[in-house]
């Protein structure tokens, strides 16, 4: 038992979730360029190790090439493309899908070394693995996201596209509050795990409702349907799309209701990341209020920018990467606000 108990290695399990949440970013960055640049129906087929590789000739590259010819994308949108335009955008869809394999390696050659020295606190090896099982789960949705456009549409539904990147950030989130629990043990031996408090499950929900708007926005192309801030097209409600369809439909369905459902609501969000923040501060934490006032003040910058400048894409590309980061922002104040004293 005493040999056991020598073995725990809770900061050592921590570092390695803070540097596997770090690659998640890395990801939601990748993966918001491949969605800007048009790049995610690239590849039509998913492998899951002999995709490792890249096309290595020039008859591999055709073939792939003629994989692409055969779907509504390229057909409706991209005829003509040269072999040159092809391989750009199979380039960022490639390092996607790359990327998304070395995070499972990372996650699960660690985890393995760890339970076979015995050097997981007790409790944490479920959570762990729960990790690693959405973690499985996240490839799923992201094949799944991309046969919706290899069919009859020419994009992915934006609806799956949500689930995707929901999940990423959800695992994000989830890494972040094991991560500091273990930092809370490696202190303090008795350390209880933080729990979920309401306001913080309330925050959780308006920021889940933002970041599916993020999503249907990125989705849909929302971005594009004005470059005006705080007006869209000189109005300020685009009531024109009640007009041809209802108001629920519209709100999950029209670009332009869409684009203006996720400015506003951002407001409501920023609301209730300052209460949330306020009560972090007042716990103790004055870091995790920092970090969240930080990343939601510039978030709503690179919100406005992104519009400003008709979602140019390295401005557009950090909006999201900054997304991620007011999750993990909001789960470290979260997590401060549910410590047990």
């Amino acid at each position: 038992m005493s040999q056991f108990t020598h073995n725990i290695r809770p900061r050592a399990i921590a570092s390695w979730l803070y540097a596997v949440a770090a690659l998640i970013v890395l990801m939601v960055a990748v993966g918001g360029i491949t969605r800007l640049t048009e790049s995610g129906l690239s590849i039509t087929e998913w492998k899951l190790v002999t995709g490792i590789l890249p096309p290595l000739s020039e008859a591999a590259w055709l073939a792939e090439f003629e994989k692409y010819k055969q779907i509504p994308e390229y057909q409706q949108i991209n005829a003509g493309m040269s072999l040159a335009a092809f391989k750009g955008i199979y380039f960022w869809e490639y390092l996607h899908r790359l990327l998304g394999r070395l995070i499972g390696v990372a996650f699960a050659l660690p985890l393995a070394w760890f339970a076979i020295r015995r050097a997981i606190p007790r409790g944490y090896g479920w959570r762990l693995a729960g990790l690693l099982v959405l973690g499985g789960l996240q490839g799923v949705i992201g094949w799944w996201m991309v046969t919706s456009g290899l069919a009859e549409r020419t994009d992915v539904s934006h609806f799956r596209l949500a689930a995707h990147l929901l999940l990423a950030l959800l695992i994000l989130a989830l890494l972040v509050w094991t991560a500091l629990d273990l930092r809370g043990l490696e202190r303090d031996p008795g350390y209880r795990p933080a729990r979920l408090t309401a306001v913080a499950a309330g925050t959780g929900l308006i920021l889940l409702v933002q970041l599916v708007f993020g999503a249907f926005t990125a989705g849909l192309n929302a971005g594009l349907v004005t470059n005006e801030w705080p007006l869209m097209n000189g109005k300020f409600f685009p009531s024109e799309v009640l007009a041809a369809r209802p108001f629920f439909d519209a709100l999950v369905n029209d670009p332009a209701l869409i684009h203006w459902f996720h400015r506003w609501w951002a407001w409501v969000t920023v609301a209730a990341l300052i209460v949330l923040a306020r009560r972090a501060r007042a716990a103790g934490d004055r870091m995790a209020s920092v970090a969240i006032h930080a990343a939601f003040g510039t978030q709503i910058l690179l919100g406005i920018a992104t519009v400003w400048t008709g979602v140019d894409i390295h401005v557009a590309a950090l909006h999201q990467v900054v997304g991620a980061l007011v999750v993990a922002a909001t789960a470290w104040g979260a997590h401060s606000v549910g410590k047990r004293r």
